[in-house]
């Protein structure tokens, strides 16, 4: 059997997804439109095909133990010197991002790994450009806010072409899984799927 790249994060909603998707792209940042707006809880993780269904169930598993809870972003950060990124910070929502993610990853579950850094929930506008193209959303998106009542997390698999495409959305509360929903307005991923 092959392997495959997944990724666990939590979709952010429209209509500030799409937003944060255009202006990642307009920083100048080619990966824009192949990686959906998030706020990651996995980072890409290469897996035999074999432990989806593995991988599946305990996601499932996560996301039944957890409700809803208040997601709100405002202003920049950034990772440089040690890492060439920008991004919108977590005002609120981190307490649980970080318990989803230590659950996730467990030591003893399908998705176990180390990380390269230690994990701080954030939204990427800007990864590996230029230092202007990084100074400039740090600037712009200073005064940026959004909020949103988070109901679900993803799975995403990188596709050949380097764009990650979600699989389903995995609901609080029931750890439903939901086919994938339609892509943010400019990402070449996902054809509208019917919702389980």
């Amino acid at each position: 059997m092959g392997t495959v790249t997944l990724g666990v994060s939590i979709a952010v909603p429209e209509p500030y997804g799409s937003l944060l998707q255009e202006r990642r792209a307009g920083f100048g940042d080619p990966a824009a439109y192949g990686i959906p707006t998030h706020i990651t809880l996995v980072p890409p993780t290469e897996v035999t095909e074999e432990r989806l269904p593995e991988i599946e169930a305990h996601l499932a598993g996560v996301a039944a133990g957890h409700q809803p809870f208040p997601v709100r972003l405002e202003g920049t950060g950034t990772f440089r010197p040690l890492s060439p990124v920008v991004f919108v910070k977590l005002a609120e929502g981190v307490p649980l991002c970080n318990r989803l993610q230590h659950l996730i990853r467990d030591e003893a579950g399908p998705l176990a790994r180390e990380l390269q850094f230690p994990y701080h929930p954030h939204v990427t506008v800007a990864h590996g450009i230029s230092e202007e193209g990084m100074d400039r959303a740090f600037q712009e998106l200073a005064g940026y806010e959004a909020a949103w009542t988070c109901r679900s997390f993803a799975l995403y698999e990188q596709g050949p072409d380097g764009v990650w495409r979600k699989l389903y959305d995995y609901e609080f509360g029931s750890g439903r899984p939901i086919s994938a929903v339609p892509a943010q307005g400019g990402s070449p991923v996902d054809e509208p799927t019917p919702t389980a």
